[in-house]
């Protein structure tokens, strides 16, 4: 039996006990969901712990998705962020942002491993940034920019403007851009430094 194509069709059928369709449904989503999680909480295992409650959340049907006030999509993507602020609440700091985290961002963008080495530390530098970008930056650039989600979805899933969405992603973005120029800077080593004359 072939799984019906849309996502409101797929929990239909999943909610229902059909365990092919909740994985299509899961196939089809899950990546977004946890890209979305690891860019705001910056670490991997939260990331994995979200998507998965994300998709008991759905099953269990206690959050009340209404296909008339938005996709499943940006449900999901609404379900991820409740959880993430919630964890933020519990843990009061942001995770800092460690090795394993950029090695894993890293492997995650960059799909063929023969690509340029520039092009690679372009991508972790613009990773990197996103991450030290406060909350509400954040998510406008990870859901706008990352995962091409319409300011309008945006908009619903923040609960805010649409205004707001456009002027947060600008002011993003001048923030990446910022951080971006300031890593491209050229450092001073000590050895270029010359020694000051002392005149006795």
């Amino acid at each position: 039996m072939t799984p019906p194509e849309s996502d409101d069709d797929l929990l239909v059928a999943a909610t229902s006990g059909s365990e092919e369709a909740f994985l299509a449904l899961y196939g089809r989503r899950q990546g977004a969901i946890y890209r979305f999680a690891l860019h705001m909480s910056g670490s991997p295992a939260v990331a994995e712990d979200i998507t998965q409650e994300v998709f008991l959340a759905l099953l269990r049907g206690g959050w009340g998705y209404d296909p008339e006030r938005g996709t499943l999509s940006g449900y999901l993507f609404g379900i991820a962020r409740k959880l993430l602020l919630r964890q933020v609440e519990r843990v009061h700091a942001d995770v800092p942002l460690d090795e394993e985290l950029v090695e894993t961002l890293e492997l995650a963008a960059v799909k063929d491993p023969l690509e340029d080495l520039t092009q690679r530390e372009r991508v972790a530098a613009l990773r990197r940034a996103v991450l030290t970008l406060p909350r509400r930056y954040r998510e406008v650039v990870v859901l706008c920019d990352l995962e091409e989600m319409d300011y309008a979805d945006a908009a619903t899933l923040l609960d805010c403007p649409i205004g707001t969405v456009r002027s947060r992603l600008h002011r993003a973005r001048v923030l990446l851009l910022e951080k971006l120029e300031y890593e491209r800077q050229p450092r001073v080593s000590i050895r270029a430094l010359k020694p000051a004359r002392c005149f006795v």
